[in-house]
């Protein structure tokens, strides 16, 4: 039989040390232990693990942060994701699933069972949210030609009030639907340029730190032209 490739994530070495030992009982898995979500992200690709096991508590890049940018690579958004974590609850078992994991192991686990309980993850699992998010990539590349046409009509000095309000309520849309799909870097690059519209529009800011925001947003927006193009090209 092939070899069950799981590539676990946790910054405890006491808990990779255990996670380890448990697979190691049943002679089907091989194991890859990451420290960090960094470190996880820079080996999965060319790993190719079938199935990752990843804490939610982690220092720097955490769990969820470290799944949205699997599912933001073409070439490692297909790798199924269970969390470990001792959030448990429904609503937060709920989240992490609408995150786009597979599943949740609570901790503390049990190491005899641990490999019976990843077996069940071995097929493939389908992303509820799969369709709507690609048509949510749709939607920011519509969104993204507005914002240039606003970033375009500021660049004139005369800051159309229009402009800025129609710029604000597309970056509070987005703040809004961005975490949902795992986006996060896009949602907070979107509320920080809606505080930023809102507080000049109220006379209380200041107009560079309204085009830094927008700015910055239309670089992540054109980061989803780039998964847009290249979900087309592996349709």
């Amino acid at each position: 039989m092939t070899a069950i490739r799981i590539l676990h994530v946790d910054d405890e070495p006491d808990i990779r040390e255990v996670v380890e030992l448990s697979l190691g009982l049943d002679p089907d898995f091989r194991v890859q232990s990451c420290c960090s979500g960094s470190e996880a992200l820079a080996v999965v690709a060319e790993w190719e693990p079938d199935l990752i096991l990843l804490d939610v508590m982690m220092p720097g890049l955490d769990g969820p942060a470290t799944l949205a940018q699997l599912r933001q690579n073409a070439e490692t958004a297909q790798f199924p994701v269970i969390f470990m974590t001792a959030r448990t609850q429904a609503r937060e078992v709920a989240r992490f699933r609408a995150l786009g994991a597979a599943g949740v192991i609570a901790k503390p686990f049990d190491p005899m069972t641990l490999a019976a309980s990843l077996r069940g993850y071995m097929q493939p699992v389908q992303d509820p949210l799969a369709h709507l998010r690609k048509e949510f990539l749709v939607r920011i590349n519509r969104d993204a030609t507005t914002l240039s046409e606003g970033r375009s009509a500021l660049e004139n000095g005369l800051r159309p009030p229009a402009a800025l309000e129609q710029i604000k309520i597309i970056a509070h849309a987005l703040s809004g639907a961005s975490g949902i799909y795992g986006f996060a870097q896009l949602s907070d690059d979107a509320a920080r340029l809606e505080d930023a519209v809102a507080a000049e529009l109220a006379g209380q800011g200041d107009r560079e730190l309204t085009d830094r925001a927008l700015d910055d947003l239309l670089v992540q927006t054109a980061h989803c032209g780039d998964l847009v193009a290249r979900s087309a090209l592996h349709a």
